[in-house]
Order: C-alpha cells, then sequence, then structure tokens
C-alpha cells in the first residue's frame, strides 16, 4: 500500500479533495428525501404552499451545490490520476533500462509495451473512477441505511437484507472477472507481439507471399482475445440485472412492510416515500459500485502485471565505481563462458584472451559462432555465466555501468537510427559535440557527401527507423554516430555489411588514419572485412580456434585458412603451399 500511494506523491491533497467532495453531493441527495417527505407530510397534507416552495427551492440549491461538489471532484480525481499513471509509467520505463538483456529477453518485449501502454492506461482510469465513486457509493448505501433505521426500525432490516445478497453478488462476481482480465491482458500481448512481427517483417512477408498464413495468425489470436472479453463481458454483465432485481425484491418489501405501516399508523405517507426514495438512491449506488468494481478488477489486473515487472531483480547490479588506476590498458577475458539464461549448453566456452590498448583486434566466425555475444559482454549487455571480463585491468563488474560504456563506442549489426534529425541522431553518444567533430565523423565514415546533399542537411529528419535512407546511408551513419566523442574503444560488429567494397575499403583506410589511440575492434564474417587487423581471434561453436595475424592464420589455422578459401581471398593450392 504504501508503494501504491507513492505514486501518487505531490498529488495527496488531490487524493484527499476528490473523494470528500464527493462525499459533500452524496451528503445532500441523503437530505433531499427528507425534504420531500416534509413536503408531503407538512406542505401538501395542510395545504401550506408557501412551505412547499421553500422546500423546493432548497432542494434546487442543494442540487445546485452538489453539482458543483462532482464537478470539483471529477477535476481532482482526474489530476489525481493522471499524476498516478504519469508517476508509474516513468517508474516503469526507468526500471526496463536497468535489465539485462537477460531479463528483458525473459519478459519479451511485446508484452512490455502492452504493459507501459495499455495495462497503466487502465490502471489510470481505475484510479480515477475509484477516487470518485469508491467512498460515495458505499456511503450512500451506509447513508441510506442509517436514514432508514431513523425513520423505522424495521425497514431498515430490509434494506440490510438487500444490500448483503447485492454485496454477496458482486464477490462472487469480481472473484471470476480478475484472473479473466489477466488473461485478456496476455491475449493481447500476443496481439501485440504478432503485429510488430508483421510490421517490422513486412518485406518478407510479402517476398515469401506469407501475407495470409500471417493474416490467419492475427485472427486466431484476435479471436481467442475475443472469447476471452466476451466471456469477461457476460459475467461483469449480469451485475446490473442481478442488483436490479434484488432491489426490486428491496422495493417491493419496501411497499408492502410501508402499506402495513401506514395502515397501523406507525409511519406516514411522507416515510414511505422517503423510503422508496432511498430504495432508489440504494439502487443507483449499488449499480455504480457495481460498474466500478468491473473497472476495478480491470486496473487490479493491470497493476498486478505492471508490477511483476518493477518485482523483477535485476542481476546487472551497479559497481561500487572505486576505479584504482592500475597502470594496465585494454580488455583482457579470463576463463570465461557465457550461456543464455544461465541455462542450457554455453554460447561461449571457456575464452582466454587479450585486446592489447591502441590495436586493430578483428573477431572472425561463422554464422552462430558467438561473436555478437561476446562483444555483448565488454559493455555488460550481459554478464558472463563464468570467469571474468577485465577492462584496463580492473573487472568490468566494479565500474558504474554508465562510466564503463561511456569507454565503448558500438555500431551494432543492425543499422539503428531513430525519428529526428540528422544531427540529434549523431549527438546521442556525447551531448552537444562540437561542429568540428561531427564533421569529422562524418568524413570518416564517407557520409559527409550525402548529409550535405540532403534538404536542411545536418537537420534533415529521419524517419523511424530510418525508412528515408538507404541501406548504405543508415550503416555510415551509424559508423559516424560511434565516431563523435572520445571513446577508448571502438566496437565494429559487421558494420560494413551493406557497403560496397570501394565505400568499405575507403572507410577501413579513414579509420586507420584516424584512429589516433582508439582501440579497434573489428568484428565479420568475412576476411576482406577484418584483414587490416594486427589480431585476428577464431571462432568456432563459441571455443577459440585460432589467434594471430592474418599471415599465421592462414599458414597454421585450418578453420580460418577455409574461411579464406570459401571467400576467395585465397585460392586452395595456395593455402597447401
Amino acid at each position: 500500500m504504501k508503494v501504491f500511494l507513492g505514486y501518487f506523491k505531490g498529488h495527496y491533497h488531490e487524493v484527499v479533495l476528490a473523494p470528500l467532495f464527493k462525499m459533500l453531493e452524496a451528503t445532500f441527495e441523503l437530505i433531499v428525501p427528507f425534504i420531500v417527505a416534509g413536503i408531503v407530510d407538512n406542505g401538501i397534507k395542510n395545504g401550506d404552499s408557501i412551505y412547499v416552495w421553500k422546500q423546493c427551492a432548497l432542494m434546487i440549491t442543494l442540487g445546485i451545490i452538489g453539482c458543483l461538489c462532482a464537478i470539483v471532484a471529477q477535476y481532482f480525481s482526474a489530476k489525481a490520476a493522471m499524476a498516478f499513471g504519469t508517476s508509474i509509467r516513468s517508474k516503469l520505463f526507468k526500471h526496463i533500462f536497468t535489465l539485462s538483456f537477460k531479463e528483458i529477453d525473459e519478459v519479451g518485449t511485446d508484452t512490455l509495451i502492452t504493459r507501459m501502454i495499455q495495462d497503466i492506461n487502465q490502471i489510470q482510469t481505475g484510479v480515477n473512477l475509484t477516487l470518485r465513486l469508491f467512498l460515495r457509493s458505499p456511503f450512500l448505501v451506509v447513508g441510506s441505511l442509517v436514514m432508514t433505521y431513523l425513520i423505522d426500525k424495521r425497514m431498515a432490516l430490509v434494506f440490510l437484507l438487500t444490500i448483503v445478497a447485492i454485496l454477496l453478488t458482486l464477490y462472487l462476481i469480481m472473484k471470476f472477472t480478475v484472473p479473466t482480465y489477466k488473461r485478456v491482458q496476455k491475449s493481447l500481448d500476443v496481439i501485440g507481439r504478432i503485429t510488430k512481427e508483421n510490421f517490422t517483417g513486412a518485406r518478407v512477408i510479402r517476398a515469401f507471399n506469407k501475407t495470409s498464413s500471417e493474416l490467419s495468425d492475427f485472427d486466431i489470436a484476435n479471436r481467442t482475445n475475443i472469447k476471452i472479453q466476451k466471456l469477461a463481458a457476460a459475467v461483469s454483465a449480469l451485475l446490473n440485472p442481478l442488483t436490479l432485481v434484488l432491489v426490486n425484491i428491496g422495493i417491493i418489501g419496501v411497499l408492502y412492510v410501508g402499506a402495513l405501516g401506514v395502515n397501523k399508523g406507525i409511519l406516514k405517507q411522507g416515510d414511505v416515500i422517503a423510503l422508496l426514495n432511498y430504495m432508489t438512491q440504494l439502487l443507483a449506488a449499488l449499480l455504480v459500485l457495481a460498474n466500478l468494481i468491473v473497472a476495478m478488477t480491470k486496473a487490479m489486473a493491470c497493476y498486478i502485471r505492471v508490477n511483476d515487472v518493477l518485482n523483477i531483480k535485476t542481476e546487472m547490479v551497479d559497481g561500487s565505481g572505486d576505479i584504482k588506476n592500475t597502470g594496465k590498458s585494454g580488455i583482457e577475458f579470463q576463463n570465461v563462458s557465457f550461456s543464455y539464461g544461465g541455462e542450457g549448453e554455453d554460447v561461449l566456452k571457456n575464452l582466454s584472451f587479450n585486446i592489447e590498448s591502441g590495436e586493430i583486434f578483428g573477431i572472425i566466425g561463422g554464422t552462430g559462432s558467438g561473436k555478437t555475444t561476446l562483444i555483448s559482454l565488454f559493455e555488460r549487455f550481459y554478464d558472463p555465466t563464468e570467469g571474468k571480463v577485465l577492462i584496463d585491468g580492473i573487472d568490468a563488474k566494479e565500474y558504474k555501468i554508465d562510466e564503463l560504456r561511456k569507454k565503448f563506442a558500438l555500431v551494432p549489426q543492425s543499422a539503428v537510427l531513430f525519428k529526428g534529425s540528422i544531427l540529434e541522431n549523431l549527438e546521442m553518444r556525447q551531448d552537444n559535440p562540437t561542429e568540428k567533430e561531427i564533421m569529422k565523423a562524418l568524413e570518416i565514415s564517407n557520409s559527409k557527401e550525402f548529409v550535405m546533399k540532403k534538404p536542411r542537411k545536418l537537420n534533415y529528419e529521419v524517419t523511424q527507423g530510418g525508412a528515408n535512407l538507404s541501406g548504405g546511408q543508415k550503416q555510415r551513419l551509424t559508423i559516424a554516430r560511434a565516431l563523435v566523442g572520445k571513446a577508448e574503444y571502438l566496437i565494429l560488429d559487421d558494420s560494413t555489411r551493406a557497403l560496397d567494397f570501394k565505400t568499405e575499403k575507403e572507410l577501413k583506410h579513414n579509420i586507420l588514419e584516424n584512429k589516433e589511440d582508439k582501440t579497434v575492434i573489428m568484428v565479420s564474417q568475412r576476411v576482406n572485412a577484418i584483414n587490416i587487423a594486427n589480431r585476428i581471434l577464431v571462432l568456432k561453436d563459441g571455443e577459440i580456434v585460432g589467434l594471430g595475424k592474418h599471415e599465421d592464420l592462414v599458414e597454421n589455422c585450418s578453420e580460418y585458412r577455409e574461411i579464406c578459401i570459401s571467400q576467395g581471398y585465397i585460392k586452395g593450392d595456395e593455402a597447401n603451399d
């Protein structure tokens, strides 16, 4: 509860004022039947028209004040609900960034998006309704019961039995709907996943003529969602008719007992009218409460889902940050093994090697050999299952994660650009770089020519995912982005695969000429992309099968030699010589 209330921080007065004004409105509603009873018993019975008009004016005044209270309550509850939604959304967003890739892989990006948007919107709606109605409805129920008791004790028993029957109905329906709405949200996760896959992989789906198959999968997921939604809606729909039936039975009881009371002279006619008004108020309050329960069950199911993510304790714990200069530089792997999820077969197996500061280091291997996984350990995207990764002589786990990642500039396999200007994309690694730094990065990456031809040049607007740029342009801009600023380690993860050989050759030459004191780590499946490296690490099935210069590996490493031959880099007979 303390955590839940913490999301209202800075808006506690709205949380108090919203139900308070709603209760004021409810108080005025409870007074009205008393006034009506007085009009019947005192005004109409005695023919006192002045009394009747005065009481009518009083009712109108109470109605206006009650309306104003309702408007104020609506304002405060909406403001508090928005603050709650903003707070929990911000917390969830920040928390997701603390998770390692391992935890994000386990939860799934599709369900994270659903929880971030749809679940929190549902919680926000539930909070808004709760602040306005959760105290008002019970207050009207209890108030109607108390007012009935003051009029006639026997009649209070009829009210009490009606209330108990309705509350029992609400409990039974809520017990069923909470888990059902959790199933609804899970089915929405599936729809979100299919939608995301289809939108991001639209070209592949159309290229292989799988549109009808994907439409069929989406239709099945949609129908499953509809089926669960209908089940939840069908049970929720029972609330209104059941409460209506029970209250009408209560009204029959009021009329029957009231008529007997009037005949015996125990009750006045105005009292019976007041009791009917209170029963009507009770009906309205319980119907509102019933609908509120439905909204609350949805919100509760969504809150549990969001809280499940917030309760994930990441294994990626920040280091102490107390880093002392060891006098060492470079990267060293000491008996490092790694498996995704910490279970199953190791993707990397007992790797031990070092990358010296300032050198150009190549990593090569076939598909699935573990190249990208290996470089993911440098910046602690994952932690090794066994062994240590030392950065400048210090275990990577001892660094503050932010400080560790400032040492690296990564060009990923897939060229990822974000919606915004070219300049905004280039500024991602370093805030407010100088124009000289930006231009130099564009020149080294062979991007300057096409950027300067764009409308508005650096201010040219890049669409989502860089869809308005060619593959080669996106690739070169991601390289330029990594070159902005002064990183100690530049990692090129198969970052030239979208480039032609001429552009690739020019890019390699530019990097060599301008590497300064950077350590460059080049990862590729192609020998031509990494042959300029001082040393090359050869991976096969997560194991090191060769490490050395290109010439030495051709002569001594059969795996590397086979790669060279298969790519036409050397001839088979040349390798045998």
